[in-house]
């Protein structure tokens, strides 16, 4: 227990770099994601926007990418960091590099959701008039809102997750401090402060995300 007062200031530092590195992967990912499931939503053989070539292309791209184990996908995507946000180690470059591999699944988790929207539904806003883009943003994603607020929640709770592996580029957070405090410095106590906040933020970006799912789908 002394070891850990001496090491609260450290603790709550990890703590916030923990948050940060999963706000900033979640806008990343997110907004990259969007994109993706949207180009794979709309360009897939019967989609708003069918186009064979462009969908071809986005799922070649996407398999590629998305079965990359994440331990791997931080040493490869070091240099990618280094020329976007500056470095290749550090808090912003394992976020940058999290929300990166975050993209690749939450496209995958966008796509799925919008093809679930009933086709009825699709097809009696086409005999109304509307056009491909319009269909997309007024009836595809507000039919699907609350499923991909469950993905995205589902997601979450894999960045916090994946933050803990960035201690390997420098990225700090808790997972770094109790591997660095805890485990390597034999301090059991140490270790299980970190790994019951990380749970802690798990289980209130799961409750959080629950009940928003909810509440949109009771509309």
């Amino acid at each position: 227990m002394e070891r850990l007062n001496e090491l609260w200031p450290e603790f709550w530092a990890a703590a916030l770099e923990t948050l940060y590195m999963t706000s900033f992967a979640l806008v990343l990912g997110g907004i990259l994601g969007l994109a993706i499931g949207i180009i794979l939503y709309v360009t897939r053989p019967g989609g708003l926007a069918a186009n064979r070539v462009v969908s071809v292309l986005a799922n070649l791209v996407v398999n590629f990418f998305r079965p990359i184990p994440f331990i791997i996908f931080l040493v490869v995507a070091q240099p990618l960091a280094r020329a976007v946000v500056g470095v290749g180690i550090g808090t912003t470059a394992g976020a940058f590099i999290i929300g990166l591999a975050a993209a690749f699944a939450i496209g995958r988790i966008v796509e799925q959701h919008l093809v679930s929207v009933s086709p009825g539904v699709i097809e009696a806003a086409r005999a109304m008039g509307a056009g491909p883009w319009r269909i997309l943003f007024t009836v595809a994603i507000p039919e699907s809102l609350g499923p991909l607020i469950l993905g995205y929640t589902f997601i979450l709770v894999a960045l916090i997750d994946m933050t803990a592996m960035a201690g390997l580029v420098g990225g700090g957070g808790l997972g770094a401090f109790a591997q660095i405090y805890g485990f390597r410095q034999f301090e059991p106590l140490v270790m299980w402060a970190a790994i019951v906040l990380i749970v802690v933020f798990v289980h209130l970006v799961q409750m959080l995300g629950t009940r928003l799912a909810r509440k949109v789908m009771r509309r």
